[in-house]
């Protein structure tokens, strides 16, 4: 147990999870969830606010159990480990308000960091931009950092406050099995599946759920994080994080070609634009959000999963800012960026700047 205990910890530890992600998350696909999306964190926790009505885009609508295995494999292994620890910080509204403008910022992109790793290994070059964007967008969060910047620091508290995450992951569970109707006579809702797009599109259950627990069990023990390996990178020149991050996007590319899943180019990619503007400049916005906040959307289920309730707030502050998105217009399809996307993530950089430029510690 103590040699599994620290392996995770070193570089073919990590090198490990992210080619474990990277397989599965392509196989995922192969098994029904839609085409460059075998693990998207974003566009997951877009259809669970679709499922919950709180958007009624009627394509993206499902309660992805992959969520909800990433939180309990989390949490599994942190009581294994002895590292399940409540703990609350500063500042919920600035950490909920960080996580709805990273999924603003994603939703114009159409996808997580995860996402932009799986759409290049698909053959996406639209992804380039994205990830160009990406690393923008955190490099910024790294210079409020090095400036000072900081959240406040977390301290103990109640195991129930640990606990709240994971139960609103069970309700949802049994929400998706049970699937109950109770609208119109018990002809509709609460609970909306989507019935044709991306939303209708998901591998079985059980293998869904098994994979997300691996996954969280996993990445947990690794710290995997995709904002934390650029961090380390540009700050302390430490590529640790980013090993396990190039072992994603190579197990992923080879796989899709074994499975006959890539196909490269910029036109006519699943689920993509080819608007490159907006594709930089909204995954800049989710970048910075999720350096402010301290983690990839991945990363803050992970700990939101070892009793985390800041990151736990991170989470509703992104469902609550997907179904914003679409009932706003701010969402892209594939035609291109919605509406309002533009002039939204114009604003999500202005709130964001506005968050580091004040939110900063005298550094002596």
């Amino acid at each position: 147990m103590s040699y599994l205990k620290s392996f995770f910890g070193t570089r073919w530890g990590i090198i490990l999870v992210g080619a474990f992600i990277g397989v599965f998350a392509a196989l995922l696909q192969k098994w029904g969830n839609p085409p460059n999306m075998g693990v998207c964190v974003a566009c997951f926790e877009r259809d669970i606010a679709g499922a919950l009505g709180l958007h009624r885009v009627d394509v993206v609508q499902y309660i992805r159990s992959e969520v909800i295995g990433f939180v309990f494999g989390s949490l599994i292994s942190a009581y294994i480990f002895k590292e399940f620890r409540p703990r609350v910080g500063s500042a919920p509204i600035v950490r909920f308000i960080l996580g709805f403008f990273a999924m603003i910022g994603a939703l114009v992109f159409l996808g997580c960091p995860w996402r932009v790793l799986l759409r290049l290994a698909g053959g996406d070059g639209n992804a380039i931009l994205g990830l160009s964007g990406l690393v923008v967008g955190v490099a910024v969060g790294v210079l409020f950092l090095k400036k000072g910047y900081s959240l406040g620091r977390n301290q103990r508290t109640f195991t129930s406050v640990g606990w709240l995450l994971p139960l609103i992951m069970a309700s949802l569970l049994a929400f998706l099995i049970i699937a109950p109707l109770m609208g119109d006579g018990g002809k509709s809702g609460p609970i909306f599946f989507s019935e044709k797009g991306p939303g209708s599109m998901h591998a079985p259950l059980v293998i869904s759920l098994i994979i997300g627990l691996a996954v969280g069990f996993l990445a947990q023990r690794s710290r995997f994080c995709t904002m934390g390996a650029i961090r380390d990178i540009i700050l302390v020149r430490n590529f640790h994080l980013a090993s396990g991050v190039f072992a994603l996007l190579f197990a992923a590319f080879v796989t899709n070609i074994i499975l006959g899943q890539f196909k490269a180019g910029f036109e006519g990619q699943p689920i993509a634009h080819n608007n490159h503007i907006w594709n930089f400049l909204g995954m800049s916005l989710a970048g910075l959000s999720f350096a402010l906040a301290g983690g990839c959307p991945g990363r803050q289920l992970f700990m939101a999963g070892e009793g985390d309730g800041d990151a736990a707030m991170f989470v509703i502050g992104m469902i609550t800012g997907a179904g914003f998105s679409h009932n706003f217009s701010l969402a892209s399809s594939p035609a291109g960026p919605g509406l309002y996307g533009p002039t939204a993530v114009i604003i999500g950089l202005l709130v964001c700047l506005f968050i580091g430029f004040t939110m900063r510690e005298k550094v002596e």
